[in-house]
């Protein structure tokens, strides 16, 4: 399996390399030539395996340089019990009929980016450690990518991370958990600005080549392929959990902001996954839900992103959302490089049309949405769902549709959000013994101005 951009550089590249490299050499992002094909007997056979199984057998079909030998123990170490709290690893609830939810925020840092971050770790270590070479791991994050990526990469050999998060826009547990890390390889910097300026400040780097190769600088952002992929398994893992045979369909609904998570469904339903409808979920930021609706993507800027109370969506500009639109597209890498250069576009109608031969269908919700959702799925289930997750069951109820069940993704656990759970609940959400207490931890990180400049002296001072 080899690997191009969305940008046109179609110079062929093996897991291992773009596993370490972040964004293409031509801005664009990783994708694979192809998506593998998945058979229904491929399926049935799938359908018993452990979730590590399932995990090796996906990985397998677009990792090709890494021995089988040991890809399969790096996800076995990976995908256990012991580090996912359960044997399924993403177990289904049922919400009512037809409306489940898929557990995927059992992992260290309560949220579904251990899903993929706790075998990035893993992978990242095991390549640095076949070549010999460090890497210096550039992120942002909008609340729990950067803690998943610095509990992964906590203590690893050959690694350090620098994440970027908006100052003060985080919840205080979301905070606490990055920074009361004092790891020698873990550097916290708090940008003062929104979530997309920090982004933004991480593609300039990655675009800034010359210090990209003099620094080793990865990613661990979805933008890294790696990530991605490692999500697709969950896709699998639910739909075998809520059918019984590989003549049924599902569908996801997915709380989305850098796009990601859902990307990854895409990949699955490429692959031949049976599913029916994606729907995308958003906050008050709806720029992801004005373009499936409309055709128009317009980033806001910074002073017109809301600061909301699922703030890990408060974001403007959906970096994985290229991916989407290059397979839109026909993979036409010149008409994505042109839509992208002018960062506001809008598609043909004949582009627009194609959106639903993809599955793709959207809503949004705001913080009064939030509340209800909250409550009423307490009262209605006995299950407490955080902010994110709430967004996501309110747009999915509005798509349910008889005899295909609806699986709705958590985000993450109630307890990095507690202040909107006790305005929804008049309680505080459970939180496992270890981490009580954590905002009140000594904690370590540097606030700086958004620019990339000064963010690339810090690096280099540091590495």
């Amino acid at each position: 399996m080899k690997y191009i951009s969305t940008r046109g550089d179609k110079t062929p590249r093996r897991f291992s390399d773009i596993l370490l490299e972040g964004l293409a050499p031509d801005g664009g992002l990783y994708l694979p030539t192809h998506y593998p094909i998945v058979t229904r007997a491929m399926l049935a056979k799938w359908r018993s395996l452990s979730y590590a199984e399932l995990a090796f057998e996906i990985l397998s079909l677009y990792i090709d340089d890494i021995p089988a030998a040991d890809l399969r123990r790096l996800v076995d170490k990976t995908y256990t019990p012991e580090v996912f709290g359960t044997k399924e690893i993403t177990p289904l609830k049922q919400v009512q009929p037809g409306l489940y939810l898929e557990a995927l925020s059992n992992g260290p840092t309560l949220a579904f980016k251990d899903m993929a971050m706790q075998l990035l770790g893993n992978l990242f270590e095991y390549e640095l450690g076949r070549r010999g070479e460090t890497l210096n791991i550039l992120g942002a994050t909008s609340g729990d990518t950067g803690s998943a990526a610095e509990y992964a990469m906590r203590g690893k050999a050959g690694v350090n991370v620098f994440m970027l998060s908006p100052h003060g826009r985080m919840s205080p547990f979301q905070q606490a958990q990055m920074f009361s890390l004092q790891d020698a390889n873990i550097h916290n910097i708090a940008i003062e600005g929104v979530f997309d300026d920090c982004q933004d400040i991480v593609k300039a780097t990655s675009n800034d080549l010359e210090f990209k190769r003099k620094h080793r600088i990865g990613t661990v952002n979805s933008i890294n392929w790696a990530r991605l992929l490692a999500q697709v398994v969950y896709y699998f893992a639910g739909y075998f959990q809520a059918t019984k045979s590989e003549q049924e369909r599902v569908s996801f609904a997915v709380p989305s902001g850098n796009f990601g998570n859902i990307c990854a469904g895409h990949v699955a339903r490429m692959m031949g996954l049976p599913i029916k409808r994606l729907v995308l979920a958003t906050n008050e930021n709806r720029v992801l839900d004005e373009f499936f609706r409309t055709g128009s993507y317009r980033p806001r800027a910074s002073a017109e992103t809301y600061e909301t109370s699922s703030p890990s969506m408060d974001i403007s500009k959906a970096s994985n959302f290229e991916r989407f639109v290059f397979d839109l597209l026909g993979r036409n890498a010149d008409r994505v490089r042109e839509l992208f250069h002018a960062g506001n576009f809008q598609l043909t109608p004949g582009e627009f049309d194609r959106i639903s031969v993809y599955g793709f269908l959207s809503g949004h919700s705001t913080h009064a949405d939030r509340l209800e959702t909250i409550r009423q799925t307490f009262k209605d289930s006995g299950l407490m769902v955080d902010t994110h997750t709430a967004d996501g069951l309110k747009v999915a109820r509005e798509y349910l549709e008889p005899n295909v069940p609806m699986i709705v993704l958590e985000t993450a656990l109630p307890a990095k959000f507690a202040e909107t759970i006790v305005e929804a609940l008049g309680r505080e959400p459970d939180r496992p013994a270890a981490l009580k207490g954590i905002e009140n931890l000594p904690k370590r990180f540097q606030v700086m101005k958004a620019d990339a400049a000064a963010v690339k002296s810090y690096i280099s001072a540091h590495v």
